[in-house]
């Protein structure tokens, strides 16, 4: 790994205020007496918390002396995990996964945005809101890209959502974590994949008289946003294409692109940007379309080819 080393300019002292202090009093009541060196980590990360997020020198002398260690043993722990900051951070810091899944989902378009607010790694802004840098993984793979902010994920970024995400912190305005599409925690993308089966009927069945439940209405397009591709009645020759050869496109989308009159891909390879716009609302998924390249994915289908997703997912048909 690299050489780590702490920031040229220091506080003079540091000491736990009077509640982190009883905190890590308790701390030591975990281990055994001769065996106090083993609160290390965590008095270090309680002591970069109470320091505006970075670890400084005095800070490092100060646990040495409560944990009775040598001050180079400290120093190696606090500069061998990345975990702690040598140097000042932004109020909001941003710890950036350049690791193969996130670069593969777009981690350099995050760098750019990055660039864009605040500069380069270890900078602070001017305000000292901001500052960033880029981390090995953060085991959040499968909603890659994702970046840590403080204590807190924010997954499945696009460079414009991350965009907004920055210039919201910097506003002061609230913000949410976690996937920032409408996703829950690590499910697939366009809906669930497996068990999608209807349950086993263990109620009583309803009576005959009773009214059959109505189709759910599709939802309906962002007013203003792009413009409605032109859609077919019934799929040619009866046999719709499997859109779900696409990637991002699940069986609940597919229902809704067939509702649309969509039930191939080479009506999908036609669409234009104005047409993803609106499609893109009538799904509610603001992006998905460019993000997952269904454009491109669809003109390869069409032409009788296969993506590496089409080959992974299986046979093709409908």
């Amino acid at each position: 790994m690299s050489v780590r080393r702490l920031d040229a300019v220091q506080p003079k002292t540091f000491r736990f205020n009077a509640d982190n202090l009883k905190w890590a009093r308790a701390q030591l009541k975990k281990y055994p007496k001769d065996r106090k060196a083993s609160a290390v980590i965590p008095l270090l990360w309680r002591a970069q918390e109470q320091n505006a997020g970075w670890t400084s020198e005095p800070a490092i002398r100060y646990i040495a002396d409560f944990l009775d260690m040598a001050y180079i043993r400290v120093y190696e722990v606090a500069t061998f995990y990345t975990m702690f900051n040598l140097s000042p951070v932004g109020e909001h810091h941003v710890q950036l996964c350049g690791t193969t899944p996130c670069w593969l989902r777009g981690a350099d378009d995050l760098k750019a945005v990055c660039r864009k607010h605040i500069g380069e790694q270890g900078h602070v802004t001017g305000d000292g809101k901001l500052s960033w840098v880029e981390v090995e993984c953060l085991g959040a793979c499968v909603n890659a890209p994702m970046v840590q902010i403080n204590k807190d994920y924010f997954e499945d970024l696009d460079a414009e959502g991350f965009d907004k995400l920055l210039d919201d912190l910097r506003a002061g305005r609230k913000v949410k974590p976690g996937p920032q599409t409408d996703r829950q925690a690590s499910a697939p993308l366009g809906g669930a994949l497996t068990l999608t089966g209807d349950a086993p009927v263990t109620a009583k069945p309803a009576k005959a008289t009773a009214k059959p439940a109505g189709k759910a209405a599709a939802p309906k397009a962002v007013a203003g946003e792009g413009k409605k591709p032109g859609g077919l009645k019934a799929a040619r020759g009866g046999k719709a294409d499997n859109l779900r050869l696409i990637s991002g496109v699940g069986p609940k989308i597919e229902g809704l692109l067939n509702e649309l009159g969509v039930f191939h891909f080479d009506q999908i390879s036609k669409w234009t940007a104005d047409n993803a716009a609106w499609v893109d609302g009538y799904l509610k998924f603001k992006g998905r379309i460019g993000r997952e390249d269904w454009i491109s994915q669809a003109r390869t289908l069409a032409a009788g080819g296969e993506t590496e997703f089409s080959k992974r997912s299986g046979k093709r048909g409908g």
